[in-house]
Order: C-alpha cells, then structure tokens, then sequence
C-alpha cells in the first residue's frame, strides 16, 4: 500500500493515478452512492477539482486506488466559488444546506478543507481500518506541508467511533443533518499539536 499527495505541480510523473483517482470516485459517489455529480469519460470531478487543491491517494503498486481525499485552501476563489463548505453556506449549492456550521465559514492560510474523502468499496472488510488510518494520516501530513493546523470536513455522523482511532482530535462545528439520505456534520481536523 502506497500513498501520494498529487497537485497539478507533480501529477505528470504519477502516470493515470490522478484519472483513477477521479475514476474510484464515479464509482463511489456516483455508482455506489447515487449522488448526482459532474462526471465526464467516467470521472467525477467538480469546480473545486483545480489547480489550488491536493488530492491525497492510496493505492497499491499497480496505481488502484483504494482511497481518497481532496484539500483545497479556504483562501482558494474561482470564480464565485471558493471552497465547498462555504459555497454551500452561501447558498450556491444546492445539494448541502445552507445552515451547516454554527459559526460563518473560516477563510485563513492555515485552515483548509477536506472532502470527497472515501474508501473504495473493492477493498475487503478486514483491510478497510487499516486503509482508512492511511489515508487519515497522510491527510495530516499533506496539510502540514501547505501550512494548513487545520481542516474542515463534512463527514458521516459516526465520525466519533473512529476519530481517536485514527489519532486525530475531531471537533463538531456544525450540527449533524441529513444530506441524500446520510447523516452528516461538519467537523474540524486538528493537525496543529502534531506540527510540533
């Protein structure tokens, strides 16, 4: 099991890990979750797939992709976007509720945000812990390296049992609600106590 942080810097020298990537994706969010998503060529992808983001992978020798995850910086604007926890508290997408967060949405150098984070259905059951820490942990190596002490994330609502699992302090900063038929909360990942 490997794992790489892509950017549009680096991810010519990763072969098609980047159109895997967005391959597993379609089939976890669009076939397996029956999301209603952008998709091209058998890809998902969104406004937020662009040249500002990382996208952290883990995948085996031959580049499956067993997991993965986006961070994009909540300084990050295209257009009248920014990034999708705000978007989505400002009313611009309608998929997600506006009233996600307790408070307005951060926008700092040092906090980003994480998302469409997911672990391919095609790994086994006894592999998934161990797959899912993976990703965790190089989430939190990869957001140390832009600088970021923090992430904002919409997860699943069982987010509690496994959050000290993988050793990451998890705050709730929204309240938990559904979202196509999944309860979800918004959660802030503290990766500033393992920068020091």
């Amino acid at each position: 099991m490997q794992t790489t942080t892509l950017s549009f810097e680096n991810m010519h020298q990763h072969g098609e890990l980047f159109a895997n990537m967005l391959r597993a994706r379609h089939e976890w969010f669009i076939r397996h979750n029956h999301w209603d998503l952008p998709q091209a060529m058998g890809m998902e992808y969104d406004q937020y797939d662009n040249p500002a983001s990382r996208w952290v992978v883990v995948h085996d020798e031959n580049g499956r992709v067993l997991a993965g995850n986006r961070l994009t910086p909540t300084t990050a604007k295209c257009g009248i976007y920014t990034y999708m926890i705000r978007d989505a508290q400002r009313g611009l997408l309608d998929t997600i509720p506006a009233d996600l967060l307790y408070d307005e949405a951060p926008v700092a150098a040092d906090v980003w945000e994480s998302s469409r984070l997911f672990v391919s259905h095609h790994v086994p059951a006894a592999e998934r812990r161990r797959v899912h820490a993976q990703l965790v942990m190089q989430l939190g190596t990869a957001a140390r390296a832009v600088g970021a002490t923090s992430c904002l994330t919409l997860l699943a609502a069982n987010w509690p049992r496994w959050a000290k699992r993988v050793k990451v302090d998890m705050t709730a900063m929204g309240p938990v609600m559904e979202i196509e038929g999944v309860m979800n909360q918004v959660v802030s990942m503290n990766f500033e106590s393992a920068m020091q």
